[in-house]
Formats: C-alpha cells, sequence, structure tokens
C-alpha cells in the first residue's frame, strides 16, 4: 500500500514511479506471463534466445517435422495503454482499489508540450500511454499484456517487454494450432487497442530436412 506521502506528492514526483513499482510488482507477479522475459529478476533478453532456440532445436530433431517463427512488433506500445483498461486488469488481479486508481489517475491528464531552445508548443493533455524513461512504465506494459498467454507441448507465444513472438513446432504440416494463435493474438491485440506493424511482421520457416531456411511476411 502507498504511503500518504507518496499520494500528497510531498516527495520529488520523479522517485515516485519507483516508489510504485516496490509494492506493486510483488501484487501482479502471481498473474504475471511466465514467459514475458523483461522486467523480472535475474532474467534478460539472453534467457528469451535461449528458450527460443532450446524449443526449436529439440523440435528439429524428430521426423517430418518443421519449426515456424512468428515476431511481431507493435507500434508506438508504450504509448497505446489505456489506463482504464489497465486499471480494470489490474483489479482482476486482486490490487486493491486505490492503488489501482492511482495508477489510473497517473496516466491520464498527462501534459505534453514540445520545447526547441526559447521556444515552447501549446501543451497537450494525453490520457493515453505511459511515460518514457521511467522504470514504471515497461512494468506497467507487461501487466497490461499479462493475459494474453499460451504454452503447449507443440506451440508456445513468449514475450521480451513489447517484443512478441509465436513458435510452432509442426509435424505433417498439421499447423491449425499455429495458425490459430496467431489469429488469436492479432484479435487480442487490436481488442486492446495496440497496433501490430505489419511491415515488421516476419516469419520464419526452419526445415532442415531440407536444408531450407527462409523469411516471408505474414
Amino acid at each position: 500500500m502507498l504511503c500518504e506521502r507518496c499520494y500528497s506528492f510531498e516527495i520529488p514526483p520523479t522517485k515516485v514511479p519507483r516508489l510504485v513499482l516496490t509494492p506493486l510488482r510483488p501484487l501482479v507477479s502471481p498473474f504475471q506471463d511466465p514467459l514475458q522475459f523483461a522486467c523480472q529478476p535475474k532474467v534478460g533478453v539472453d534467457d528469451a534466445v535461449i528458450y527460443l532456440l532450446q524449443r526449436a532445436y529439440s523440435s528439429l530433431d524428430r521426423l517430418n517435422t518443421t519449426v515456424r517463427v512468428m515476431f511481431f512488433d507493435f507500434s508506438s506500445a508504450f504509448n497505446t495503454i489505456q489506463p482504464r483498461l489497465l486499471r480494470a486488469k489490474l483489479e482482476n488481479m486482486q490490487m486493491d482499489a486505490p492503488l489501482a486508481s492511482w495508477i489510473e489517475d497517473h496516466l491520464t491528464g498527462r501534459p505534453q508540450f514540445v520545447r526547441l531552445r526559447s521556444c515552447a508548443s501549446d501543451p497537450l493533455m494525453s490520457n493515453t500511454g505511459a511515460p518514457q524513461g521511467t522504470v514504471l512504465s515497461p512494468f506497467l506494459f507487461t501487466t497490461y499484456t499479462a493475459d494474453f498467454q499460451y504454452h503447449s507441448e507443440t506451440c508456445h507465444l513468449q514475450k521480451y517487454s513489447d517484443d512478441t513472438v509465436i513458435v510452432g513446432c509442426v509435424e505433417n504440416r498439421q499447423e491449425d494450432e499455429y495458425r490459430e494463435l496467431g489469429e488469436s493474438f492479432v484479435r487480442w491485440s487490436r481488442e486492446n487497442h495496440l497496433q501490430l506493424k505489419v511491415t515488421k511482421t516476419k516469419e520464419m520457416v526452419v526445415d532442415f530436412s531440407k536444408s531450407n531456411l527462409f523469411l516471408s511476411t505474414y
């Protein structure tokens, strides 16, 4: 729970995000995606790469198996967080209403302007997204996307912050699960106001039996 000093901003506002992160992390940790490799203690991008390669290589040992990897990239991911939707997700994670409300207030009604030397634009109020450059913003995004998780013996979805990968181990050309997962993720992204960059969405198909490795757009 946040102390009254945090609410009254008697401490420097720039330090508030870090203070909020301290009680927030253990509260939402049980609900985080276990295959989200960002903002996790003692876990990083190297672990994400190793996990992906291990899953792919172990599958390629089987006959008639192809590994398909789909890379997704969001457009301005942190800027598209919807505060009201994030609050609803936090409350579904059994977070105390005052803290969830504070986070929503923190992300709404934020003045923004552009400064060039001595000139500054008129301020605009922002009611979406999370402020860049704070320790809280990446964690809020991983929490915002934590409700889409998938892992099976032949297919899984893993994340590193706003980068998402779907890996499918396709045997005998049975790729229904892989395709359905991709379609579900695209639909979920749309419902959560996350815009995918179509030009940066790429698929890699690995088939050692044909010694063939190529890239194609999904």
